[in-house]
């Protein structure tokens, strides 16, 4: 097991990650769950924070909680990082390809597609956001869960957009690796456009308490069928809806646990999401 001195001491880049301050930027009223007290993450908060871990860059994941479409707070921590941090939002599927594009411009990397929280079908009528974030070369940030991995799959069959998978795919533990779903997950590493999967939010479908020790198999076998050069990680800060209690440190020091190899850890924590979100060529592995 990889020290926590050692792990901070690292270069990383947290690839998920919210920003919810509701006193600065008020949240929508329509969305369906407002974070409060310690699910709050404040700018004031985030960059002490990510700085005491060693964390020199970051991906802000715009949460469908409190804010939804709403990327005013997400823009503003994207345009005081100096850029430092990159952004995923949440989109309107018809928003015009001078707007995605003026988001770009502004740090904006990518949409965020959060399947869980809606019905099937729901994301059909985004396919021409789709196209356009493959135009313009940005990402697709795909959440899903279990069999759900069907369903995101017909989304993008026809596509070249690059392509960001959530927290392990959410997998179904009790269907076990050899389940069609799982299975399919791991074809989705033999797509020709630039794939990744985050091995991260093992709290999202794995049972407490930490490390989540039933997952841990998961996170092995995605990371021999993607290899590092597609994997990245995340802490998923700052951790919604959870029926214990999560920090920053356990989530380095759950990384150490999955990732003992140095080289590894490098690819994984680091030099994947350096080139998949400040560095990118359509070229990459």
């Amino acid at each position: 097991m990889t020290d926590l001195a050692t792990l901070i001491s690292e270069p990383k880049i947290d690839t998920h990650l919210h920003l919810l301050d509701p006193a600065r930027h008020g949240y929508a009223a329509e969305t369906g769950y407002h974070p409060a007290g310690q699910e709050l993450c404040t700018l004031d908060y985030l960059r002490p924070l990510l700085a005491a871990h060693g964390v020199g860059k970051a991906v802000l994941v715009q949460p469908t909680s409190g804010y939804g479409p709403d990327n005013t707070a997400l823009l503003e921590a994207l345009a005081a990082s100096n850029g430092a941090w990159r952004g995923i939002a949440v989109l309107a599927p018809d928003i015009s390809f001078e707007a995605l594009a003026a988001l770009k411009a502004q740090g904006i990397v990518g949409a965020a597609f959060q399947m869980p929280a809606h019905p099937p079908g729901h994301f059909r009528a985004h396919a021409g956001l789709i196209e356009k974030l493959a135009a313009l070369d940005m990402v697709l940030d795909l959440q899903f869960e279990g069999e759900q991995v069907f369903e995101a799959m017909a989304l993008i069959e026809e596509s070249e957009v690059r392509v960001v998978i959530d927290h392990c795919g959410r997998p179904d533990l009790a269907a076990g690796l050899d389940g069609f779903a799982f299975r399919a997950l791991k074809c989705l590493a033999e797509r020709e456009a630039p794939t990744c999967i985050k091995l991260s939010g093992l709290h999202k479908f794995a049972a407490f308490p930490w490390p989540f020790e039933g997952a841990h198999g998961v996170v092995a076998e995605l990371l021999r069928a993607f290899g590092p050069q597609r994997c990245l990680w995340g802490s998923d800060l700052p951790y919604l809806r959870l029926p214990e209690r999560l920090d920053y440190g356990m989530s380095l020091a759950l990384a150490g646990q999955l990732f003992p190899d140095p080289a590894v850890r490098a690819q994984v924590m680091h030099e994947t999401a350096e080139r998949m979100f400040w560095n990118h060529h359509r070229s990459m592995p």
